[in-house]
C-alpha cells in the first residue's frame, strides 16, 4: 500500500509518502527542492554515480514512521545537501526547512 499525505512544518506544506512492502517499510518526506527518507536511499550512489544531478537528499536509519522520520538525526547526506547546510547529526525537520 502507499500512503501520502501532507505533513505541516512550521507554516509550510510538504508531503510525506509511506510504502508497505513485504517485510519493510519506505518513508519519505519531500519538498520541492529535496527529500529525506529512511535507510533504504543510498546516498553514495547519489554522490558518486548520480552526482551530476546535484540531489539534495538525506538518510535517517532505524526509522519506521513519518513521524520517526522527522525526529530522528541524519545518519548521511549527498554533497549537495551538504552545501545547504544540510548535515549528519541533523533532525530530519530541521533538513526539511533549509529545503523549503
Amino acid at each position: 500500500m502507499i500512503q501520502a499525505k501532507p505533513i505541516q512544518i512550521g507554516d509550510r506544506t510538504v508531503m510525506g509518502i509511506t510504502v508497505e512492502l513485504p517485510k519493510t517499510t519506505l518513508v519519505i518526506v519531500t519538498t520541492d527542492k529535496g527529500y529525506i527518507m529512511c535507510g533504504a536511499l543510498d546516498v553514495a550512489l547519489l554522490n558518486e554515480r548520480l552526482r551530476s544531478r546535484n540531489i539534495i537528499a538525506g538518510r535517517a536509519t532505524g526509522v519506521k514512521t513519518l513521524e520517526d522520520l522527522l525526529e530522528a538525526p541524519l545518519e548521511s547526506v549527498t554533497h549537495t545537501a551538504e552545501e545547504m547546510g544540510i548535515v549528519p547529526g541533523m533532525k530530519g525537520s530541521e533538513a526539511i526547512l533549509l529545503m523549503l
